[in-house]
C-alpha cells in the first residue's frame, strides 16, 4: 500500500522510475576513467543518435554490459548528441531501446577538447571505442562499428 501510495505520488509530480538519468560530463572524466587505479576494465563508446552505424552497434554493448555484469567491466555510452537534444531526442532514445549501460552526455561544445585524450590516433569520427583500464595496462581505441563478437574478443584480451 504504502509503495503504491510513493509510486502514484511520484507519478503525478512527473518523476519517472524508468527513465534513465543522463549525466552531462566533460573531457575532464575521460582522464579520470583513464586513470583510475581499479581492477576495472573501462568500455567507453562514443556515439549519437543520428549516426546509424552507432545505433547499429548499440545492441552489442548492450549484450556486453548484460554479459559481464558479474566481472570488472564498465560499459559506458557517451552520447555526442548536440545539447539541444539531450531531453528532445537522447532521453526518449534510451528509453525506447531500453538501454540498460551508463548513458552520459558529452557536455564539450568543442570535441577538440577531448578527442586527444582519448586517442591521439582518433579523426573524431563516431563509432568510436576506448577499452581502458590502467591497473591492467590496456588501453585499445576502435574508430569503427564494432561487432559483439569483436568486441568480446577486445574485452577478453584486456581481462
Amino acid at each position: 500500500m504504502r509503495v503504491s501510495l510513493l509510486l502514484l505520488l511520484l507519478s503525478a509530480f512527473g518523476f519517472s522510475l524508468s527513465a534513465q538519468d543522463i549525466p552531462f560530463i566533460k573531457a575532464e572524466q575521460i582522464t579520470a576513467w583513464k586513470n583510475t587505479d581499479t581492477d576495472t576494465l573501462y568500455v567507453l563508446n562514443f556515439w549519437a543518435t543520428w549516426c546509424a552505424p552507432c545505433v547499429e552497434e548499440l545492441p552489442a554493448f548492450e549484450k556486453l554490459n548484460k554479459n559481464y555484469a558479474d566481472k570488472k567491466v564498465k560499459v559506458i555510452l557517451i552520447s555526442t548528441d548536440f545539447k539541444r537534444n539531450v531531453e528532445p531526442k537522447v532521453k526518449p532514445f534510451v528509453k525506447k531501446r531500453k538501454l540498460e549501460s551508463t548513458v552520459v552526455f558529452m557536455d564539450e561544445s568543442n570535441p577538440n577538447n577531448y578527442i586527444d585524450l582519448v586517442d591521439t590516433a582518433w579523426s573524431g569520427a563516431i563509432p568510436a571505442t576506448l577499452i581502458v583500464s590502467k591497473q591492467k595496462n590496456v588501453s585499445q581505441f576502435f574508430e569503427k562499428k564494432l561487432t559483439y563478437a569483436e568486441l568480446e574478443t577486445a574485452v577478453k584480451e584486456a581481462l
